[in-house]
């Protein structure tokens, strides 16, 4: 593999513009004035460099991206949206191996090097999805890493034979297990979390639950996953998704639910999409909160936007949130970047000597500038090997 040297470029967080070396796959060296050696050197003067963006929240196995336009059939409901899915998958070729390589593809392309995506697993697609959305990681392996979440779209304890294809997936290596509106979906929040924990426990996976349900109902909930966590000591490997909950209720209650879910080790990752709420991004990482985020459906049955840009992804947290200030849209990216690696579990993520060499650069000064314009990529690299530049 051959030694490559970023010179002059801007690290983000950094005070002043340094050199990266990198060497077998990982970053070497960083600093002012390195000798390149025999590297090849990359001059990237002037322009943010980021660790690989990290897409925490998507659903690959549902995507229509790469294939001819489909229009939007569903209503504006969550049941509306799933009996859409379910009725016209098998039509439209849902999984497919073709189009997810085709998102995966276009997501490398914009810096993303790392991806969660929850695969749909029910008794009637069984663990196609899980096979699909494998196949496509398998082919892009050296462009970008998919971990997948067994996801009971459908429901799990309402779904019969859902439970036993979610353990079945995590036999075959699938790295988390979801769940979905335990309450609103399930009628059934104690069962249905204990399910998923369970399960989770036996087979040292990680937990990722999509909370649609919201207000005090929601935030029950988040107490209920907060306690299992803190009981099983799965701290850190845990997220909730959406937890639109968080986004309406009083300040106060947001203030115990921040601090609960900090100190059980819970991360919350939000897609900010349409009007829904968007929890509350600051006061969470005050808290502590890992926060991360990511486009939730990309050109799907369940709704035709997405470009598979986390920059852009980032611009719409930060617009959501009402962030103007500097400071503030830095939240939005690091919940694109780091945010998404803590709750990921990524090991040796970052900008510092000894972390891998998944890394993008992007032609602005500074890190706000980057979300809100998000302009095309100068470089992408994964694993120290340049993929574009």
């Amino acid at each position: 593999m051959t030694d490559i040297l970023l010179r002059g470029g801007r690290p983000w967080r950094l005070l002043a513009p340094a050199d990266l070396l990198v060497r077998d796959g990982v970053i070497a060296r960083v600093g002012q004035g390195l000798d390149a050696g025999g590297a090849r050197v990359v001059d990237v003067s002037g322009r943010l460099v980021l660790p690989g963006l990290v897409e925490a929240h998507c659903h690959l196995d549902k995507t229509l991206y790469g294939g001819a336009w489909v229009p939007h059939s569903a209503d504006d409901t969550l049941t509306g949206r799933m009996s859409n899915d379910l009725g016209r998958r098998a039509e439209l070729g849902v999984p497919s191996v073709e189009r997810i390589t085709a998102l995966l593809e276009r997501m490398s392309s914009f810096g993303t090097t790392h991806v969660r995506t929850h695969t749909d697993i029910d008794p009637a697609v069984g663990l196609r999805g899980v096979e699909a959305v494998g196949e496509a990681a398998a082919a892009l392996s050296d462009r970008v890493s998919v971990q997948q979440v067994a996801f009971p779209q459908h429901g799990l304890l309402t779904n019969p034979g859902t439970a036993e294809l979610l353990e079945e997936a995590l036999k075959s290596g699938v790295e988390a297990i979801g769940g979905i509106d335990p309450a609103g979906i399930d009628r059934d929040p104690v069962r249905h979390l204990d399910t998923v924990f369970e399960l989770a426990s036996r087979y040292g996976a990680a937990v990722d639950i999509h909370l649609h349900d919201g207000g005090t109902l929601g935030a029950w909930e988040l107490e209920l996953i907060i306690e299992r966590t803190a009981a099983l000591g799965l701290g850190g490997r845990v997220t909730v998704s959406h937890a639109y909950a968080l986004g309406q209720i009083d300040g106060a209650h947001q203030d115990r639910l921040a601090k609960g879910l900090a100190e059980a080790g819970v991360a919350v990752a939000t897609a900010a999409v349409y009007s829904f709420p968007v929890p509350p991004v600051r006061k969470l990482r005050e808290a502590g909160v890992t926060v991360a985020c990511g486009h939730d459906g990309i050109r799907d049955l369940w709704g035709p936007y997405g470009s598979g840009d986390m920059l852009e992804r980032a611009m719409h947290l930060a617009y959501r949130s009402t962030f103007r200030a500097d400071a503030d849209i830095e939240l939005a990216l690091e919940a694109a970047t780091y945010g998404g690696a803590r709750a990921l579990g990524l090991p040796g993520y970052g900008l510092s000597v000894g972390d891998q060499a998944d890394l993008v650069v992007v032609p602005v000064g500074g890190a706000a500038e980057a979300v809100v314009t998000h302009p095309p990529r100068s470089l992408v690299m994964k694993r120290g090997v340049l993929l574009s530049a």
